[in-house]
């Protein structure tokens, strides 16, 4: 997983919050929904969720499969998202949900208690640093016994994401226990989805 593209061929990263994805958000839509990879890995997890749970989709983008699925099961769902276009199609089809247009980095995250926390396809877009401090986040706001459930690689490294060209992240699974023992969860399971993807799922 380590990046060997010449320096003078990577893409140039900007301050962009949405980590490049609003420039090509109709094109991530579109791929994102026509599949459901992870999607029975999701309903299987909010299935444990407590009746009615309050659950906070990070980096929700436009809501499927991740927030309708919740929704669908009787969850409260807020959203945070930083890319205008793929929050818009998501308040469109979650008209009742609160929502936020702000990067997970510097987002309250609403300020309250919540029973889950989702972040599905997210974290590894943060810079590690980034990552640590969002762990810890995550913590603070669920109430005793939630649980958080996110996508991060087994493997610790460094690639291009395929659809932005910008920089990705993995911690590596020794480093993510860690630190997620670290901000105070008891329990971590993990999982793999139909597609490869490896999922954490934290007890606080």
């Amino acid at each position: 997983m380590v990046d060997n593209t010449p320096e003078r061929d990577r893409p140039r990263e900007t301050d962009d919050p949405s980590a490049g994805y609003e420039a090509i958000a109709q094109r991530f839509v579109t791929l994102r929904e026509s599949s459901r990879v992870g999607a029975a890995l999701v309903a299987r997890w909010a299935e444990r969720l407590p009746p009615g749970a309050r659950v906070l989709d990070l980096g929700c983008g436009a809501g499927r499969p991740v927030s309708e699925l919740l929704v669908a099961r009787g969850c409260e769902v807020y959203g945070i998202d930083a890319s205008p276009t793929l929050l818009a199609l998501f308040r469109r089809r979650f008209p009742t949900a609160p929502t936020r247009c702000e990067p997970v980095q510097t987002s309250t995250l609403f300020g309250i208690a919540f029973d889950a926390a989702v972040a599905i396809g997210l974290v590894f877009l943060l810079p590690p640093l980034a990552q640590r401090r969002l762990i810890e986040r995550v913590r603070a706001a669920l109430r005793p016994g939630g649980r958080w459930l996110f996508s991060a690689p087994v493997e610790r490294g460094r690639w291009r994401d395929v659809l932005t060209g910008r920089t990705c992240w993995s911690l590596g699974r020794r480093l993510y226990r860690r630190q997620l023992l670290r901000a105070g969860f008891r329990e971590i399971h993990e999982e793999q989805d139909e597609g490869g993807n490896h999922h954490y799922d934290a007890r606080a």
